[in-house]
């Protein structure tokens, strides 16, 4: 090889390297800088197709004008919530329908009821479920709290603890959580707790998470697996579903709405990023395995996403299920797909807990 193409060849490689730093630096810049947001224009969504009729018609019912103004006052608060709760009082249509009883009951202070299936298989009958509800910590209290109770112990042939835990105005942050933890403490009476489990959906989703936080924090024993369905994990906000899912969720509609009021009256002006508030912040090791559905609609699905991957990261056995096409909570309305996500929780919690 020659003097000059020895030289020549430096050289080339001296501007590549060079290139090539420039192109490392234009990039990280590129990271540093935060991006604008991003306008979508004004679209029309169809009604899909690929979900049933019953889900169809959920979805096709219009946002309410008034989705964005909340009551001001305890007193509106209290009777929008009794409105609201009377509105699903009777469930004895329910509960005959999958032959499952109801008991109310106090259990260490707190009240509850026992929803018991008139069949429950020999690998369940030393097995009990505790149903923290959702209703966004103001809705669903008395007989209307054991909606979702009724589902599981229905299709999973389960005896269920509902927990009926005190709501806001009255009550607040830590009130929900508080009875919560004392209804566990109870429960460990009842069962073994690798044979139990803890689920919830919405506000109830998130007070299953934090329970399990303060569970670690008390050092009692957790759970064999908990079931957090789209839960109201980050008050805070803070999501991308909050703004993609923005009017498209017709349930939660945007954080304008009713259920981020109502959230923020039981935090009672509390620090909303709290893990006890907000568990996607918590330290999730030794997390029981968990399974959290959610939907292509719903507004919260950000939410339950993120929980899913930091149990993940945590190394936590954890399932998500997001079901096409399903608005916040919309599998908890007695559609055919809600036989589908109770029985898929059945499974998990067959497969998780000790006979």
């Amino acid at each position: 090889m020659t003097v000059y193409s020895r030289f020549a060849g430096r050289a080339l490689l001296a501007v590549l390297c060079t290139l090539v730093t420039l192109l490392f630096a234009a990039t990280e810049v590129s990271v540093q800088t935060t991006p604008g947001p991003r306008q979508i224009p004004a679209r029309t969504l169809p009604t899909p197709n690929t979900v049933s009729p019953e889900i169809q018609q959920l979805l096709s019912t219009p946002i309410p004008d008034n989705w964005n103004t909340p009551p001001k006052t305890p007193e509106e608060w209290k009777a929008f919530a009794a409105t609201v709760n009377q509105a699903g009082a009777s469930l004895q249509p329910l509960r005959d329908r999958f032959g499952v009883t109801s008991e109310p009951i106090v259990v260490n202070g707190v009240k509850a009821y026992m929803l018991t299936p008139n069949s429950i298989p020999p690998e369940n009958r030393n097995r009990l479920l505790m149903h923290l509800h959702g209703g966004c910590y103001m809705l669903g209290g008395g007989e209307a709290a054991t909606s979702e109770a009724t589902y599981l112990a229905g299709y999973g042939h389960f005896k269920v603890l509902s927990i009926d835990y005190r709501r806001p105005p009255e009550f607040r942050y830590p009130a929900a959580l508080d009875d919560a933890v004392s209804a566990w403490k109870a429960a460990l009476k009842m069962a073994d707790p690798k044979r139990m489990a803890i689920f919830g959906a919405s506000a109830g989703g998130a007070l299953t998470l934090s329970t399990v936080l303060r569970l670690k924090q008390e050092g009692l024993p957790l759970p064999a697996a908990i079931g957090p369905g789209t839960p109201m994990s980050d008050l805070t906000k803070t999501g991308d579903s909050f703004y993609t899912n923005y009017m498209v969720d017709n349930v939660l509609v945007g954080t304008e709405g009713r259920c981020q009021a109502m959230a923020e009256q039981y935090a009672g002006g509390h620090d909303l990023k709290d893990p006890m508030l907000s568990p996607v912040y918590g330290d999730m090791r030794r997390f029981p395995p968990s399974i959290l559905p959610s939907g292509t609609r719903d507004l919260l699905l950000s939410n339950t996403v993120r929980v899913h991957r930091k149990l993940r990261q945590a190394g936590v056995v954890a399932e998500l299920h997001v079901y096409e096409a399903q608005a916040h909570g919309n599998y908890l309305r007695g559609t055919p797909e809600s036989k589908e996500v109770f029985e898929e929780m059945a499974r998990f919690f067959d497969q998780h807990l000790q006979k």
